[in-house]
């Protein structure tokens, strides 16, 4: 394995588990009034794109980390639907 493979695979844990202390804070709290919808919007949109890009080229570092961070970010978007908002102040 080429040292760029690797780096890819690197890159593509990093990716992945960046939503991960979110959602479990999230899931934990049962908060995400701070949680931007069109931010998640965005990293949904983006995900999606990255995957049409990766697929056709058999990227594998790329679909792996942009399917994780897929169910990531729509697990968010789920808990921004259906999480109660607390009472504004």
């Amino acid at each position: 394995m080429e040292w760029t493979e690797i780096m890819g695979h690197i890159g593509a844990v990093l990716s992945s588990i960046t939503f991960i202390p979110q959602v479990l804070q999230a899931w934990k709290t049962k908060s995400v009034g701070d949680l931007s919808m069109n931010m998640l919007l965005i990293v949904l949109a983006s995900t999606l794109v990255w995957l049409a890009y990766a697929i056709p080229l058999g990227l594998l570092p790329v679909i792996i980390a942009n399917s994780i961070i897929l169910i990531l970010s729509s697990l968010l978007i789920y808990f921004k639907l259906t999480f109660k908002q607390a009472p504004q102040k």
